[in-house]
């Protein structure tokens, strides 16, 4: 099997190597000429065997979209596209279209996996024509997590359905990820505001086996605390890579109820405040109501309540 890569940052790079350590031939494109191995995409695509199989892995949105417009040029009948970055699932629809009026074909995959994927192996959910996917699974095993020695591979791959379906359900494991997150972050402050617990890293750490709470999420809470514990290396601001926003807006399409996951966003976005607003009016409205105490502003600059006079 012979691979077209586009996007060699940190999750193609590492796909480039598990993919040529799984005896996978790779050649890959990037606008970085010290990683590249082409100098441009029309290189690539002209050293590939036919039928050509490119897979894109490029930030979701224009550039995907810019991409996906070149290789229509360049691409022939009979040759696939791979998006295995995190496109809306809305996005692959269009692309299909696009390719498929020059009988090109197009499968949406979402990856899971990050950084520890060249090691680990790759969660992969696959949107499109079973005949497309048929194509390239070779790529697909030699990315998804490798089998028991003696083993048939049996996990981390899926074909989900049409095209579209790839995404989607990567979108909402990143949504069920984000909750996951939220609930060991929340168990951990609480942890960490009594004074009945000694050491909390040891608390989380003991989850890790036996418990129906363990995960590699959970590991990797425990990894950090570990190199630093307390966490005081790290402001207290989580950005959203923009699948949980597309899976609460999924939820109300579809009427259903997502409670928890829309809670876990929102903490994103609370995340993010100096000061809330929002709990600035509380504070008002319960002091005029009921006269509760309220605590001065901060002094602008200082961070510290203005000194009484």
């Amino acid at each position: 099997m012979h691979l077209g890569l586009i996007g060699l940052g940190k999750m193609g790079g590492n796909m480039r190597a598990r993919l040529r350590e799984h005896g996978v031939t790779v050649t890959g494109y990037d606008r970085d000429p010290e990683v590249s191995d082409v100098a441009s995409l029309a290189e690539l695509v002209e050293s590939l065997p036919s039928p050509k199989v490119v897979w894109v892995m490029v930030p979701a949105g224009d550039a995907t979209r810019a991409t996906v417009t070149e290789l229509a040029d360049l691409l022939g009948e009979g040759d696939i596209v791979v998006d295995g970055g995190n496109s809306r699932w809305t996005d692959d629809i269009e692309h299909a279209e696009q390719l498929s009026a020059k009988g090109i074909g197009y499968l949406d995959c979402g990856v899971s996996g990050g950084v520890w994927g060249r090691e680990n192996g790759y969660a992969l959910m696959v949107g499109g024509d079973a005949s497309d996917v048929a194509t390239v699974q070779p790529v697909f095993d030699a990315l998804r997590p490798d089998a028991a020695e003696g083993a048939e591979k049996t996990g981390g791959f899926v074909h989900a359905g049409k095209v579209g379906s790839g995404h989607f359900a990567k979108m909402v494991h990143n949504g069920v990820e984000y909750a996951m997150m939220q609930a060991y972050a929340e168990g951990f402050e609480l942890l960490e505001k009594t004074d009945l617990v000694d050491d909390v890293p040891a608390v989380l750490d003991s989850w890790r086996e036996g418990t129906v709470v363990r995960s590699w999420l959970l590991d990797l809470l425990v990894q950090a605390l570990q190199d630093d514990p307390g966490l005081s290396k790290i402001r207290g601001y989580a950005e959203d890579s923009g699948e949980g926003r597309w899976t609460v807006e999924a939820a109300i399409e579809h009427a259903v109820p997502m409670h928890t996951i829309a809670a876990s966003l929102f903490a994103r976005f609370q995340s993010r405040q100096d000061e809330s607003p929002a709990m600035q009016a509380i504070a008002a409205m319960r002091q005029q109501f009921g006269g509760h105490a309220v605590r001065a502003a901060a002094e602008p600059g200082t961070g510290e309540p203005p000194s009484a006079s």
